[in-house]
């Protein structure tokens, strides 16, 4: 059993995979919910809003409001703001620039680059205007360094290789806001209003959820869905506070 006054649980390969949702999600989080654990779901995610991440869980019965979706883009932005950022250079998804509305968005002469996923966008052009950009003095923030995701179709690249690109080409190093940074913990944490020792961190990435929430102070619970891989486990400097089978078995876990 792992003792815990609130949950912080991942999205993708967590609740769902592959656009289907991981069987027992939504009971899962119903009993949770029913036992008064305060919830926030978590992710990295640079591809889509609050508003379309709160209707695909809408569609698998899991019904949310915005401000119970921490998201890494939310916490980039909130960072960016505390900052004194004003002109950003936005590398990802379109669909996600909702999220940065306060600021204006200035690719050639910025003063922060931020990167997220651009997918299929990625190219020379776009690398090496951020490239010049952050010569001229724009500082580097990763809104997540994710290696690789599954989207359903196999494991394909995600933001993490670019911005390493970006690091190695100009020497700078990325802030990096999303998970595994502490901050993105303890800004839920805080959110949730629960001491983030006593705080879950539930998913299936290894080095971002469980690594992450380790490095923030928090239990951690892995689920065997996802990217999760049995090896990575070797590479924490602990195990994780509880592996179990899905989400499904998390209310079992905590008593509940």
């Amino acid at each position: 059993m792992v003792s815990a006054e609130g949950c912080v649980i991942d999205l993708d390969g967590t609740l769902y995979h592959g656009g289907a949702p991981i069987p027992g999600a939504a009971e899962a989080i119903h009993r949770l919910r029913s036992a008064g654990i305060p919830i926030c779901f978590a992710t990295n995610t640079t591809r889509r809003p609050r508003s379309a991440l709160v209707a695909r869980l809408a569609s698998m019965g899991i019904n949310v409001e915005p401000d119970e979706l921490h998201t890494a883009p939310v916490a980039a932005a909130v960072w960016l703001a505390q900052n004194g950022a004003r002109r950003i250079s936005l590398l990802l998804d379109p669909a996600t620039f909702e999220e940065f509305s306060n600021f204006e968005v200035e690719h050639e002469a910025p003063d922060h680059v931020v990167v997220g996923d651009l997918g299929d966008a990625w190219d020379f052009h776009v690398l090496n205007r951020a490239f010049r950009a952050l010569l001229a003095g724009a500082e580097l923030v990763a809104i997540q360094k994710n290696r690789s995701w599954d989207g359903g179709s196999g494991l394909q690249l995600d933001a993490g290789p670019f911005v390493a690109a970006l690091e190695y080409a100009t020497g700078c190093e990325a802030v990096v806001v999303g998970k595994p940074s502490p901050a993105f913990f303890d800004t839920a944490a805080l959110a949730l209003d629960v001491p983030v020792s006593r705080l879950a961190v539930v998913g299936d990435g290894i080095a971002t959820d469980v690594a992450g929430g380790q490095a923030a102070g928090c239990r951690t619970i892995a689920v065997r869905t996802g990217t999760f891989r049995e090896d990575q486990l070797a590479e924490l400097g602990r195990p994780p506070d509880a592996v179990i089978n899905s989400i499904a078995d998390l209310p079992e876990l905590m008593g509940v």
